[in-house]
């Protein structure tokens, strides 16, 4: 059987906040760094954050009423798609855009505190609690609430600020979510489906609810920041605000308008294994090999820092990788959950095209479920 050909699939613009700042030499500079991330340990004490650095958002959202009508993850995620789109050379092009897909990982919106809170007090006294949680879920909240947390309004408002009004999509499930969205969007292209697609991911993480969720579950960790591997006394993430976008793009469509390649984007391999002792180093190792990784010069990690499968991360990439540096994404952003896989192939783009890497590896491990790992090497690159 003849094998079916494929375009290159390129970077073309990059878009990033969080808490290391706005743009791509912030972040590099936080990757150079040895320092510690930008920590809010008291806000939410004893869970500490890494708050989203200020930014001006008139400079990608224009309007006030726009900026009104959001939650910060959706102004989060419109700023950085605005500041992709303008590294591409696409942001005053409406035909380029009009073309353009838009592809976005995100969770749920925001929550209304004080209805929850008077939920979660009811319950306490309930004589039927199921009954009594059914009743308010329905008499309590209001539908436009419940549409406010969709999380295609991300989509939605990208297209209404931005003018993207190409075919869109949203993906939901924490980590492996911005692992598929950069799968879907690479495979498109380099399959002749597409030739250009706006992607990526936000999320909020100066959120009471989520810390609770999390919380919950037992996947925080508490009470001050350590790099992420080197947690064993105190396993879990720290949650970090922010979002990363990317515009990918087929070689010869970006060449064609003129537009530089920062990297090339060869695999999105991903995978989804019944969680025991050694499963995720048997996932990564695989997904290593079918994303077609030889030596690359860096390591991105999405490690969250969780008992076991962080410990099962770093020994795998010391075995895969032995040459190459390893750097944790949640010492320079925080756990971003579905914007972590977005953020590290951003970064890989980052590097490559300062010239510091010419293949980079990307790993993105979920705390619950889920494996990815990416391969980004230099757009001229023909290994």
């Amino acid at each position: 059987m003849t094998a079916v050909p494929t375009r290159p699939v390129v970077v073309t613009g990059l878009g990033l906040v969080s808490c290391a700042g706005e743009g791509v030499e912030a972040h590099l500079a936080a990757y150079r760094s040895a320092q510690a991330p930008r920590t809010d340990a008291t806000t939410f004490a004893p869970y500490p954050v890494h708050p989203v650095a200020p930014l001006s958002l008139d400079g990608q959202i224009s309007k006030k009423s726009d900026q009104r009508q959001m939650e910060p993850w959706q102004r989060l995620g419109v700023y950085a798609a605005g500041l992709a789109l303008d590294a591409a050379g696409a942001k005053a092009d409406a035909a380029l855009k009009s073309a353009m897909h838009l592809v976005v990982a995100a969770g749920g919106g925001e929550r209304d505190y004080a209805v929850d809170g008077q939920i979660l007090t009811g319950l306490r006294q309930a004589a039927d609690p199921g009954a009594y949680l059914n009743e308010r879920l329905q008499n309590d909240l209001r539908p436009t609430l419940f549409l406010a947390q969709l999380s295609n309004l991300l989509a939605g408002n990208i297209a209404i600020v931005h003018g993207v009004t190409g075919a869109s999509r949203t993906f939901m499930g924490e980590e492996s979510s911005g692992v598929d969205a950069l799968r879907i969007a690479q495979a498109r292209i380099a399959a002749g489906q597409l030739d250009i697609v706006l992607v990526g991911g936000s999320y909020n993480a100066e959120r009471a609810d989520v810390l609770l969720i999390h919380e919950m579950g037992g996947h925080l960790s508490k009470p001050e920041y350590r790099p992420v591997f080197e947690r064993a006394a105190a396993p879990g993430f720290i949650l970090g605000s922010g979002a990363a976008f990317l515009v990918l793009e087929a070689a010869d469509h970006a060449a064609a308008r003129g537009a530089r390649a920062l990297a090339r984007l060869d695999a999105v391999a991903s995978d989804r294994t019944k969680r025991r002792d050694g499963s995720v180093a048997d996932s990564l190792t695989d997904l290593w090999r079918r994303a077609g990784l030889a030596r690359p010069d860096a390591v991105i990690s999405a490690a969250t820092g969780c008992a076991g499968i962080t410990g099962e991360e770093r020994d795998a990439l010391t075995a895969l990788a032995p040459q190459a540096p390893v750097r944790a994404l949640g010492d320079l952003t925080g756990h971003t959950l579905e914007a972590a896989a977005p953020f590290g192939a951003a970064l890989a783009a980052a590097l490559v095209a300062a010239g510091e890497a010419r293949e980079v590896a990307v790993t993105a491990v979920g705390h619950r479920r889920g494996e990815g790992v990416l391969r980004l090497t230099t757009a001229g690159d023909s290994r």
